[in-house]
């Protein structure tokens, strides 16, 4: 089992290291869908636009500190790259936001906790505050997954948080 989680927190660490490469051969308003798809390979999630683009989601957790929205328009050009990860864009995060809302802001958590006994579903994130010092963003839901309160605590299981 240990053998396992050091494979998958290696290739996790080998897929972020070559993230910045990835993202310099990118060009907003050149790239095309084929060519993101190239490089980041399959997304973890599409989410779909109203105006008939989507967004391919790029998922960095567990172990890394970054997911990745890469917006595709309707022409088929990447329109916008971006590590969504932020300070702000969690202050985005709102009380009665719906849990898909707050997904398609932040993709992906590192990790999901149900709470039976309080009624409620904390959904946490791992990102870097700057300059390399690892948090845990928390989004604590109630039971129809809408936002009730957030939190970020450094990350108890890094050692860039100590």
């Amino acid at each position: 089992m240990l053998k396992k989680w050091v494979g998958l927190v290696c290739v996790a660490l080998a897929l972020s290291a070559c993230d910045p490469q990835r993202i310099s051969e990118l060009e907003e308003g050149v790239a095309t869908e084929a060519d993101v798809r190239a490089k980041f390979g399959e997304p973890e999630k599409i989410w779909d636009a109203a105006d008939g683009g989507h967004t391919f989601e790029y998922n960095r957790q567990p172990q890394g500190h970054q997911n990745y929205m890469i917006t595709i328009g309707s022409d088929g050009k990447m329109s916008a790259l971006r590590q969504v990860l932020t300070p702000q864009n969690f202050a985005k995060v709102q009380p009665g936001m719906m849990m898909e809302d707050v997904r398609k802001m932040l993709g992906k958590p590192m990790k999901t906790t149900s709470f039976k006994l309080k009624n409620e579903v904390d959904y946490d994130w791992r990102y870097l505050e700057p300059p390399n010092t690892s948090m845990v963003f928390t989004v604590v839901f109630d039971p129809d997954y809408r936002v009730l309160r957030t939190m970020s605590v450094p990350d108890p299981d890094s050692v860039h948080s100590r």
